[in-house]
C-alpha cells in the first residue's frame, strides 16, 4: 500500500511536470538553456558537442551521410515522439470536437444512459462533511445505519477526497451530498454525476443556503469580521450545491420549507433521530430517578460544543440567574465553548465550564444532570433546527427546558414530557420548578423517554421518513435472466492495444449478442483533473470500470495493485457476475482472483500467453531469444532475470490462482501442452481457438508473371525474427521479387525499419501498420506472408488472417502460429532454430515455383476459426462452470 501511495505521487508529480513543461515560460526556459549550452560547447542533453562532432563524422565517413541521417532523425524522433503524441492528443484547435483532435479524455466523458443503472446493486453514496462530529453523527452515520435497514448498500467518502469520491460514484446508484460547499473539486463531482445518470440529493440540518436568514442569526455577532465574511461566503456555495443537485433533504420542517423557497420542489424531511449507540449507551449510563428525591444539589448541563451559540444562550441568562439567586443548591455545568455573561461570575464554584468531550463522555456528563437546557434566540435561523438536545436528554430521562421553536414545539408537550420556555420570568419558574418538585422532573424524564424512543428509533425513523425518499429496494437479481459475464483485461476501448485486447474486446461484442450480460474490468490513462480514481462508461453497449493504470507500472508491483483490487471489488459487488473472464491482467493484480474466490464466484482464465509461467511474458530473454524452456526451471530464469528474488514466491501465486481457477482456456494446442507440462491437469484446461478479421472482399487474382511478393508484419525485433528475414533476403542470388515491411513506428511519426541499408537484389518497401480496415488491401499486395517467430507463438493472429486470404505462409514450427499451416499444401514450415539459411532455403522453395500463386486458393481455409465459432464455444465453457452454481 506505500509503493501504491507512492505511485499515486509519482502520476500526480508527472501529472504537474506536463503541465509545466507545457508552459510558455517552460518553452522559453528551454530555449534559454539550450542557447547557453551551445555556448558553452555542449548538445542539449549535456553532451560535448566537440564529441558528438566527431562521431557524426566518423558515422559519415565508414557508413554514409545516409545511414547518419536515419540515425540523427531517428533519435530526435525517439526523444520527441512522448510530448508529440501528448501535444497531439491534449491541446485541441479552434471549431473542432474532441473526436477530432484526439482528445484521450473525450471517449472517457461520454454520458451513460441512466437506465444502465438497473443492472447495478442499489447502492447510494453520501458525499459528506465529517469534520463536524456532532453532525456527521446524526446526519451522515446515523443516516447509513437507516438506509442499510431498508436493505440499500452504502458508502461515505469526505468530499474534501475528491479522488475517493469520483470512485466510488462509480458502482452507486444515488448520491447525497451533505452540507457540502460548490467548490470547483465539488464541481466536478456534480459533472460526474449529471454523466452518469445518478440521482443526487443535497442534504443539511442547518439554514446555511439562506443569506438574509443567516444574517438574522444572532450568533454572527460574536465572531470576528473576518469570521462572519467566511461564513456569509459559504451560504452562496451551500445554495449553488442545492440547486445543483435539485432534490433536497432537510431535517427539519421549517428548513425543508426554506429550500422550496430557494427553488427545490423534491424536498424530504427526515428529522435527526436516535441510532443504536446512543440507545445502547443511554441504556448503559441511565441513573434510575425517584419521585421522593430531594437534592442537597441540583446540576443543570448545557452543551454549547461551539461558540457560535453565545446569542442563543443569552435567551435563557436571566433566567437561569434569577433562579440561582433564588435556589442556592442550583449549579451550571457548561459543556463547550460560551461566552458566559459576567453575571454568573457571582456565583463562583456554582458555575463551571469544562471543554468539549467526545460523544460518549458528553453523554456520560449528561446523565448525571438533573435538568439540561436548549435555549435557541426567536428567528427563522433557529426554527430550521433539529431538536437533538431535546432527544439526547430524553433517552437518558433527564427532564429539559426548551426555547420553542419549531422543531420543538413538535416534539415537546410542555407539561408532559418537558418545559418550552420563552423570557426571563419563564425560563426561571421553568427551572425552579424543577428543581424544587423531584416527582416533576421523575415524571418528565420518563414520558420523554417514551416518546423519543416511540417516535426516533432507527427501525421507526427508515420506515416512516426514509423510505419516502429511498424506497427499500430490489435488491436481487431475478431468478429467470441471462448469464452474468465479467471481462477483465489489462486493455479495452477506446485503449485498444495488443491482440489479447481484440480478442477480448471482440468477445464482449459477441456475448452481448447472444443475450448475455456482460460488464467489463480494465486500465485507463491518468484523465485529466481525476486524479487516480476510477471511471465508468459504455463501450459497444457494455459497461465497462477503468482504473488508471501507469505504463511505468514495475513487474513486482503488477502482481499485486491494491487500488485495483478495490475497485474491482466495488464493481463485482455492483455489478453481481456469475462467471468472471479474465484475460490477460498483468499489471492489474492478482489480488483479482481472490476477490472472486472470497465471493464464491467461479472465474475462467484465458491463457494469451506466458506470463502465468515467465517473468517476462513470452519467455524471451533479455537478448531476444526464446529461453525454449518447457517445464519451468526457476534457477533459469533467474539468470535471465537476476534482480528477481521474487520468482519463487511469485512461482507461488501463479500457481495458487491457476488452481483455484473453474477452467482454464488456451488459443492453441501448442499453448494447452506449455501449462500442461507445468502442473496443470488436462481436463482443467481447454482449447477454444481465437476467431479473427475475414476478408471482407475476394481477393483479386495475381498477374502472371508478376515478381512474388513477399510481407512481414512483426516489426524490427529479433524476436519475430526481423534479422532472419534480412540475412536470408540479402543472401538470395535472384532479384525476381518484392519485399513488404510493415513498420508501425511510422504511425507514431517515425522509422525503426530501414530497407535503405539492405543489400538485395530484389525490391524492398516499408509500409505503416494497417487497421482493420486497410487489412485486405495490405494483403492483396503480397501472395507469402513471412512469419520466422523466434518462440513457440500461443497463437499468431497474422498467419490465421493470410491463410484466410488465400496466401501462403512460411513459418516456423512449433508453436500454435503453425497448428493451421500443412506443409506443402498451404505454406512451409522451417524450423524454430534461429537460423536464416532454413528460411532462405523456404524462401527459394517457392521462388522456384511461383507460377502455383497465379490462381492459389488456401483448401483448408474452411477449418479456420471465426469470431463467431469462438464465441458460441466459449459460451458454453462459461455455463459449464456456472450451471451447478444457478
Amino acid at each position: 500500500m506505500r509503493a501504491d501511495g507512492l505511485a499515486t505521487e509519482a502520476a500526480h508529480n508527472r501529472h504537474m511536470l506536463l503541465g509545466w513543461n507545457s508552459s510558455r515560460t517552460a518553452r522559453l526556459s528551454r530555449v534559454i538553456r539550450t542557447g547557453w549550452l551551445l555556448c558553452q560547447g555542449m548538445t542539449p542533453s549535456g553532451q560535448s558537442l566537440r564529441k558528438v562532432t566527431r562521431r557524426a563524422a566518423e558515422v559519415a565517413e565508414t557508413e554514409g551521410v545516409g545511414v547518419l541521417y536515419r540515425r540523427v532523425k531517428s533519435r530526435v524522433w525517439a526523444r520527441l515522439e512522448h510530448r508529440l503524441a501528448i501535444r497531439k492528443a491534449v491541446v485541441p484547435t479552434k471549431n473542432t470536437s474532441p473526436a477530432e483532435t484526439g482528445d484521450v479524455d473525450a471517449p472517457y466523458m461520454v454520458n451513460v444512459p441512466s437506465a444502465r443503472l438497473r443492472d447495478l446493486r442499489p447502492r447510494i453514496l453520501i458525499v459528506a462533511e465529517l469534520t463536524l462530529p456532532q453532525c456527521a453523527k446524526y446526519r451522515v452515520w446515523q443516516r447509513k445505519e437507516e438506509l442499510e435497514l431498508l436493505n440499500w448498500q452504502v458508502d461515505v467518502t469526505d468530499w474534501r477526497d475528491v479522488e475517493a469520491s469520483l470512485t466510488a460514484l462509480q458502482t452507486c446508484t444515488e448520491v447525497i451530498f451533505y452540507r457540502v460547499p460548490a467548490f470547483p473539486s465539488v464541481k466536478s463531482l456534480f459533472r460526474e454525476v449529471r454523466r452518469l445518470g445518478l440521482l443526487s440529493h443535497w442534504e443539511v440540518d442547518d439554514l446555511i443556503f439562506d443569506a438574509a436568514e443567516y444574517r438574522q442569526n444572532g450568533n454572527l455577532a460574536t465572531l470576528s469580521d473576518s469570521e462572519q465574511r467566511e461564513l456569509l461566503f459559504g451560504v452562496g456555495l451551500f445554495l449553488d450545491s442545492l440547486q445543483s443537485c435539485g432534490r433536497g433533504i432537510a431535517s427539519t420542517r421549517a428548513l425543508g420549507e426554506a429550500m422550496r423557497r430557494a427553488g427545490i420542489e423534491d424536498v424530504h424531511v427526515i428529522e435527526n433521530a436516535l441510532d443504536r449507540q446512543t440507545i445502547a449507551l443511554a441504556d448503559a449510563l441511565r441513573i434510575e430517578r425517584s419521585p421522593d428525591d430531594v437534592r442537597e444539589s441540583f446540576l443543570i448541563v448545557y452543551g454549547s460544543g461551539t461558540r457560535t451559540h453565545d446569542a442563543d444562550f443569552r435567551c435563557c441568562a436571566d433566567g437561569l440567574v434569577a433562579a440561582m439567586e433564588a435556589e442556592p443548591r442550583l449549579s451550571l455545568q457548561v459543556i463547550g465553548e460560551l461566552t458566559l455573561p459576567d453575571e454568573f461570575r457571582r456565583f463562583g464554584s456554582r458555575v463551571q465550564q469544562l471543554q468539549g468531550r467526545d460523544y460518549p463522555a458528553y453523554m456520560a456528563l449528561l446523565a448525571r444532570a438533573d435538568l439540561t437546557i436548549a435555549p435557541l434566540e426567536p428567528t427563522l435561523f433557529n426554527d430550521a433546527k433539529s431538536n437533538i438536545k431535546f432527544l439526547e436528554a430524553a433517552v437518558l430521562d433527564v427532564p429539559a427546558v426548551c426555547s420553542p421553536r419549531d422543531a420543538f414545539t413538535h416534539v415537546v408537550r410542555n407539561g408532559e414530557n418537558g418545559l418550552l420556555a420563552e423570557g426571563t420570568d419563564a425560563w426561571r419558574d421553568a427551572v425552579l420548578d424543577l428543581c424544587r418538585d423531584p416527582a416533576l422532573r421523575a415524571r418528565l424524564g420518563r414520558q420523554a423517554r417514551e416518546d423519543v424512543l416511540k417516535r426516533y428509533r432507527p427501525e421507526d425513523v427508515a420506515r416512516e421518513q426514509v423510505a419516502l425518499c429511498f424506497p427499500e429496494p430490489v435488491a436481487d437479481l431475478p431468478e429467470e435472466r441471462p448469464l452474468r459475464v465479467m471481462s477483465a483485461n489489462i486493455y479495452f476501448a477506446p485503449r485498444s492495444f495488443g491482440g489479447a485486447t481484440l480478442i477480448a474486446e471482440e468477445m464482449v461484442r459477441q456475448l452481448s449478442g447472444r443475450g448475455m450480460d456482460l460488464a467489463v474490468f480494465t486500465s485507463a490513462p491518468f484523465l485529466d483533473g481525476r486524479h487516480a480514481s476510477s471511471i465508468r462508461y459504455e463501450e459497444d453497449g457494455a459497461p465497462v470500470v477503468a482504473t488508471p493504470l501507469s505504463i511505468h507500472i514495475d513487474r513486482v508491483a503488477g502482481l499485486d495493485n491494491p487500488r485495483c483490487s478495490a475497485q474491482f471489488s466495488a464493481w463485482l459487488d455492483a455489478f453481481r457476475p456469475d462467471v468472471v473472464h479474465f484475460h490477460s491482467v498483468q499489471g492489474l493484480g492478482l489480488g483479482l482472483t481472490q476477490l472472486c474466490l472470497e465471493r464464491r464466484i467461479p472465474y475462467v482464465i484465458t491463457l494469451h500467453d506466458a506470463w502465468w509461467l515467465c517473468e517476462r511474458q513470452f519467455m524471451v530473454r533479455q537478448d531476444g531469444r526464446y529461453c525454449f524452456q518447457r517445464h519451468i526451471d526457476l534457477k533459469v530464469c533467474a539468470m535471465c532475470v537476476p534482480e528477481a528474488r521474487h520468482l519463487g514466491l511469485r512461482a507461488d501465486m501463479m500457481n495458487a490462482s491457476l488452481k483455484s481457477a473453474t477452467l482454464l482456456l488456451t488459443p492453441s494446442q501448442s499453448h494447452r501442452a506449455l501449462y500442461m507440462e507445468n502442473g496443470i491437469a488436462a481436463d482443467r484446461i481447454k482449447v477454444n481457438r481465437n476467431g479473427f478479421a475475414w476478408p471482407k472482399t475476394k481477393r483479386t487474382p495475381r498477374k502472371s508473371g508478376m515478381p512474388l511478393r513477399f510481407g512481414y508484419v512483426g516489426g524490427a525485433e529479433a524476436v519475430k525474427g526481423y534479422p532472419l528475414i534480412r540475412k536470408a533476403f540479402e543472401a538470395l542470388d535472384q532479384g525476381d521479387w518484392e519485399l513488404v515491411l510493415i513498420d508501425n513506428k511510422l504511425n507514431l511519426g517515425f522509422s525503426s525499419i530501414h530497407a535503405d541499408d539492405w543489400k538485395v537484389q530484389g525490391s524492398v518497401k516499408v509500409l505503416p501498420a494497417y487497421s482493420q480496415d486497410t487489412m485486405d488491401a495490405f494483403y492483396e499486395q503480397i501472395d507469402v506472408l513471412l512469419f520466422p517467430s523466434q518462440w513457440m507463438e500461443s497463437y499468431g493472429l497474422t498467419v490465421r488472417e493470410a491463410l484466410a486470404r488465400d496466401v501462403w505462409v512460411i513459418s516456423t514450427s512449433p508453436g500454435g502460429q503453425a497448428e493451421d499451416i500443412v506443409d506443402g499444401v498451404n505454406g512451409t514450415l522451417i524450423p524454430l532454430d534461429g537460423r536464416p539459411e532454413s528460411l532462405r532455403s523456404a524462401v527459394e522453395g517457392v521462388l522456384a515455383q511461383k507460377e502455383r500463386f497465379d490462381d492459389y486458393n488456401n483448401p483448408l481455409k474452411s477449418g479456420l476459426p471465426t469470431f463467431e465459432g469462438q464465441a458460441v464455444e466459449l459460451m458454453t465453457f462459461l455455463e459449464s462452470v456456472v450451471r451447478p452454481k444457478m
